[in-house]
C-alpha cells in the first residue's frame, strides 16, 4: 500500500471516529481494519481503496472540502447573475438570482434605474433561493447599494469589505427569499441585508455554507477546495454553521418549492405541474372565474332581436384579470412590500 493511500484512508477513518465519539468510547485501530479489508475483501484494488477513501473523506466533511473537476472549473463564469428579473404587479422589482458574482451590484442598480423611469417602484424582492457563489466582495457591493454610511460589512479569510458614504443610496424596502439551498456568497448577502437593516428574510433556514476557500491543484488535474475560515459580519460575528433563520418563515415542501420557484404563476392547463405543487387539479386556471354581466346595450340589442341573454355567452371577452402568484414565499414578499408602501404613503 502506498503512503498516499494510507494517509488518505487514515484521515477518512479519523473523521468517522470523531463523528462517532459520543457513540463509542474506544474506536478500532485503523490499520487493523484496513489490513483485514485488503486481505479478505475479494476483488478490491489499491485504486478502489484510494477512490473510496477520497469520496468518503469529502462526504464526511460535509461541504467543508470540495473536489473540482477541470470541466466544472469555469462553468460558473458562463452562468448569468440573474436567472430572471422583471417588475411584478406594476411596482415590485423581482430579481431571481442564479449566483452572486462580480457585476451583480451594477446590473441590479441599472435595472432599477430603468424601471423607475416608467414605474413608481414600491420595493425589491431579491430571490436568493437555490443561489450560491463564492464572490463575497460582490455580496458586499450589493448590500452597499442600500447604505448611506461607511462601515465594515464583511470579513472572509484575509479579505474584507466596507460600505461607502453616499447620498445616492437606494431607499426601497427589500425582502429577501432564502431556503436550504441559499449558500456561500448568496447566504452572506442575505445576512448583510438583514444585519444592516436593509431587508427582511423570508422563507426557510439557509445552508450554513458561507466560508472562505483555499484552492490546491492536484496531480490528477482536479482542484481541492478547503474551507479555511468562516465568513464574518462587520462586527466580527461569524455566519452560523446551522444557517440563517428567516425573519418570517414560509414553510413549503422542497419538491413543491422547486416547481413554484421555476414558474411562480403556474402555467395554465398544466395539471401535472400544478398537482406536483400541491394545487387542486380541478382548479388549474391561473385566473379567477368571471361571470358575464350584460351591459344596457346588450339588453337593448337582445330585446330588439327577440333573444334572451340568460344562457348566452358574452358577445365580447371580459377584461383579463391579474395573474395570481402561486409561489407562497414570493406572494408573501410582494404583499409585504405593498403593505409597507401603503403605510409609508399614509404617513407622508
Amino acid at each position: 500500500m502506498s503512503k498516499h493511500v494510507f494517509v488518505t484512508l487514515a484521515l477518512m477513518w479519523s473523521g468517522l471516529v470523531w463523528g462517532r465519539a459520543a457513540e463509542s468510547a474506544a474506536a478500532p485501530d485503523f490499520k487493523e481494519v484496513f489490513d483485514l479489508v485488503r486481505t479478505h475483501l475479494p476483488g478490491v484494488t489499491e485504486t478502489d481503496l484510494n477512490r473510496a477513501a477520497v469520496e468518503g473523506l469529502i462526504e464526511r466533511l460535509g461541504g467543508r472540502v470540495q473536489l473540482i473537476s477541470p470541466e466544472a472549473a469555469g462553468a460558473d463564469t458562463h452562468t448569468p447573475v440573474f436567472a430572471e428579473a422583471r417588475v411584478l404587479e406594476n411596482d415590485v422589482a423581482w430579481f431571481r438570482v442564479a449566483r452572486v458574482a462580480e457585476g451583480m451590484a451594477q446590473e441590479l442598480a441599472d435595472r432599477l434605474a430603468n424601471w423607475s423611469a416608467s414605474n413608481r417602484l414600491a420595493g425589491v424582492v431579491l430571490d436568493l433561493r437555490f443561489a450560491g457563489g463564492d464572490d463575497y466582495a460582490a455580496a458586499a457591493a450589493v448590500a452597499d447599494l442600500f447604505l448611506t454610511e461607511e462601515k465594515p460589512l464583511l470579513h472572509w479569510g484575509k479579505d474584507s469589505a466596507r460600505s461607502t458614504r453616499k447620498f445616492s443610496a437606494l431607499r426601497l424596502p427589500v425582502t429577501v427569499l432564502v431556503n436550504r439551498e441559499t449558500r456561500g456568497a448568496a447566504e452572506a448577502l442575505a445576512a448583510l441585508l438583514r444585519d444592516t437593516g436593509a431587508g427582511l428574510l423570508l422563507g426557510g433556514p439557509t445552508a450554513g455554507r458561507a466560508r472562505a476557500w483555499e484552492e490546491f491543484p492536484l496531480r490528477s488535474g482536479q482542484r481541492l477546495r478547503i474551507a479555511a475560515a468562516p465568513v464574518k459580519l462587520g462586527d466580527g460575528t461569524p455566519l452560523p454553521d446551522e444557517g440563517l433563520k428567516p425573519d418570517i418563515e414560509v414553510d413549503v415542501p422542497p419538491q413543491q418549492e422547486r416547481v413554484l420557484y421555476e414558474n411562480p404563476y403556474g402555467p395554465p392547463g398544466e395539471t401535472n405541474l400544478l398537482a406536483a405543487a400541491g394545487e387542486d387539479s380541478g382548479a388549474v386556471t391561473n385566473r379567477p372565474v368571471r361571470r358575464f354581466r350584460p351591459t344596457e346595450a346588450d339588453l337593448v340589442r337582445a330585446r330588439r332581436e327577440g333573444r334572451s341573454l340568460t344562457n348566452e355567452q358574452p358577445s365580447r371577452e371580459p377584461a383579463p384579470s391579474r395573474p395570481v402568484i402561486r409561489d407562497p414565499a414570493l406572494a408573501r414578499a410582494v404583499d409585504l412590500i405593498k403593505g409597507l408602501a401603503v403605510v409609508r404613503a399614509t404617513r407622508s
